[in-house]
């Protein structure tokens, strides 16, 4: 193996990568984007409030109790509808999410129900599409509210409650949390991605019969792809870390283990494109194919969102994708500090690497 042909073939390559203006975008700009936009959503620490619309048929005090202790809240605006409102027609011409009624009487039943045990609970009415987000958030603000009234109305107290500790440092942010999946996004479909589209292209194109008259053999072909994907996304890494760190205060750390989870990364995703590229036999295809796979690693990797509260059939499933164990080694070394479960992950993601990288390169011909 030719250390300078392989040092040329980065040379050559990376030239060619970087002419591409989609493929820089993809690399440096769009994690970029990503957490400033996740930031500014979620991590800036500011939490904007949500309108509720309410209709209140009820002229008692307890429906104005409640409204009173939701405003407390900080967390929505109320905004009332007329009694005199059809509220389900109200809610289909508006395309409302969530909206609140208190029946006619409710306080005149709150009231019953002090005097009589047997009598039913008021009801509020929560209309919404439990689909929607907004739909799970004020259904918990309703909830809590509630039971502080029926608290307040008892003259007692709760004799127990909920402190919060962070598992992680107390200064860590939810974007300290959430950078690690950016990476790995990032990764996976730079390398898995472009190497996909490039293995096609030049098949497709006779490229690959042209470099086999070359003096360059198929793996310091291989070696010089995992070894520019490596720099290019260590420093894509490293500038999404100062963005992140300059604009939302990140103190999650940029350990070498990070670097060497990079490269780790780097190795099994390249591998997996080149193994991808030796069936597709158009570049036209290849986006295509490298979607159906990437999409569903991005959402079962537990980049976005943990999955312990998904099915069980479907966590055995995460368990089978490299990007699980790359984003949880890159959370385990960058958040938690846990450098033996990071070091146990890497070890997973390199055994994989190496697989696919023998079978990428066993089963690539230049001379198809």
């Amino acid at each position: 193996m030719s250390i300078t042909r392989i040092l040329a073939e980065v040379k050559s390559y990376g030239k060619q990568y970087m002419r591409n203006k989609s493929a820089a975008f993809f690399s440096f700009a769009f994690p970029v984007l990503m957490i400033l936009i996740f930031g500014a959503m979620f991590g800036s620490g500011g939490i904007s409030k949500m309108t509720i619309q309410v209709q209140n048929l009820d002229d008692g005090q307890y429906s104005q109790a409640i409204l009173d202790l939701m405003n407390k809240t900080t967390l929505v605006n109320i905004k009332m509808i007329s009694p005199e409102t059809n509220l389900t027609d109200y809610i289909k011409e508006n395309s409302l999410d969530v909206a609140i009624q208190f029946p006619a009487d409710f306080s005149g039943e709150i009231s019953q129900g002090m005097s009589n045990t047997s009598a039913l609970a008021a009801k509020v009415v929560l209309y919404g599409d439990p689909s929607q987000s907004t739909f799970g958030t004020v259904a918990s603000v309703v909830g809590q509210v509630v039971v502080q009234l029926n608290y307040n109305m008892a003259h007692a107290r709760p004799l127990a409650e909920m402190e919060v500790r962070h598992v992680a440092s107390a200064n860590y942010s939810m974007m300290d949390y959430f950078l690690p999946g950016v990476i790995g996004i990032t990764v996976m479909t730079n390398a898995m991605y472009s190497m996909t589209a490039v293995c096609a292209t030049q098949k497709s194109k006779g490229y690959s019969k042209m470099l086999a008259t070359t003096l360059l053999r198929k793996d310091e072909w291989l070696v010089s792809k995992f070894i520019f994907y490596t720099v290019l996304l260590t420093t894509s890494l490293l500038l999404t870390y100062f963005v992140g760190s300059l604009v939302f205060e990140m103190h999650s750390s940029i350990t070498l283990l990070t670097i060497v989870l990079i490269a780790a990364g780097a190795f099994v995703f390249t591998s997996m494109g080149m193994l991808l590229g030796t069936v597709i036999k158009d570049a036209e295809s290849a986006n295509a194919v490298a979607g159906a796979i990437g999409f569903p690693m991005m959402f079962l990797s537990g980049a976005f969102f943990p999955l312990e509260a998904a099915p069980a059939w479907l966590q055995a499933i995460s368990k089978g994708i490299p990007l699980t164990y790359f984003n949880d080694a890159l959370r385990d070394t960058m958040v938690f500090a846990n450098n033996a479960s990071a070091l146990t992950n890497l070890a997973i993601v390199g055994v994989i690497g190496v697989v696919v990288f023998v079978l990428a390169s066993r089963l690539m011909s230049w001379k198809e």
